[in-house]
């Protein structure tokens, strides 16, 4: 499938989230052009039907280049963990070991190439946040909070690969998602900032950061006081970072 491309070097930058999909057009530097939209992810959620949608927002906003970020393990162009996507009905549901199978080694950024005709570049999420939130100095770890948790390091504007923690354990036999997604600060506000402050500043010590950058829906719930025994600044980035650093894919 072929799209008309604009020609104004404007880019669709689109975030994909467990819950939503956040897209809109930015320029080269990375500037939003117009108001960020937003449509549920849908589920079940297989590979073809992602792309369906993804690829039907890219060619109806006519560009020749987008950069979108992934909610899982991703890397080299392939689905290497699909993360929330396996479960069937949402993040509410068990993983369906089926569907987990089938992302597993997906080509999503070939496929999303393939049904657009456009430049289309990926990373997992939490990565394209901190190209939106670096500053490119230092050792920069930034922890995405929404549906769950996401990680990535950039070190003096280099993006760094690191595990990934949202399926990791955090304590009392519960994961970083469990502990620091959507679902824990909905049922426990209070114990949900405890356990933000407490893995900020673990991952600090872990990766020796020098500043640490919050993104995501629910960086909007947390101010920077609550980190003042912290020996390093934090930086509240919001919800657009990951749009803003797609066009550093480019």
């Amino acid at each position: 499938m072929e799209s008309t491309h604009l020609t104004s070097g404007a880019l669709l930058a689109v975030d994909i989230g467990a819950t939503n999909i956040k897209y809109c057009l930015v320029d080269a530097d990375g500037t939003l052009l117009e108001d960020p939209r937003r449509r549920p992810t849908p589920y079940p959620c297989t590979p073809e039907r992602l792309v369906g949608v993804v690829a039907d927002r890219i060619i109806k906003a006519k560009v020749e280049r987008a950069g979108v970020g992934f909610p899982g393990e991703f890397t080299d162009g392939r689905v290497v963990r699909p993360g929330n996507l396996s479960r069937p009905g949402g993040v509410s549901t068990p993983v369906d070991p089926e569907l987990d199978a089938h992302w597993r080694g997906f080509e999503l950024q070939r496929a999303l190439r393939e049904a657009t005709g456009a430049d289309v570049r990926m990373v997992n999420d939490a990565s394209l946040a901190a190209l939106g939130a670096s500053q490119g100095v230092g050792r920069e770890v930034v922890i995405t909070l929404g549906t769950g948790c996401g990680l990535a390091l950039v070190v003096d504007g280099e993006l760094v690969r690191v595990r990934d923690v949202g399926a990791a354990a955090f304590d009392d036999g519960r994961t970083f998602d469990q502990a620091l997604g959507e679902r824990a600060r909905a049922e426990d506000e209070a114990r949900w900032h405890r356990d933000l402050v407490k893995a900020v500043a673990g991952f600090t010590d872990e990766f020796a950061a020098t500043a640490i950058h919050l993104a995501g829906g629910n960086a909007r719930r947390v101010t920077p006081d609550v980190f003042a025994d912290l020996a390093v600044p934090v930086e509240i980035d919001g919800n657009f970072a990951p749009l803003r650093g797609a066009a550093r894919l480019f």
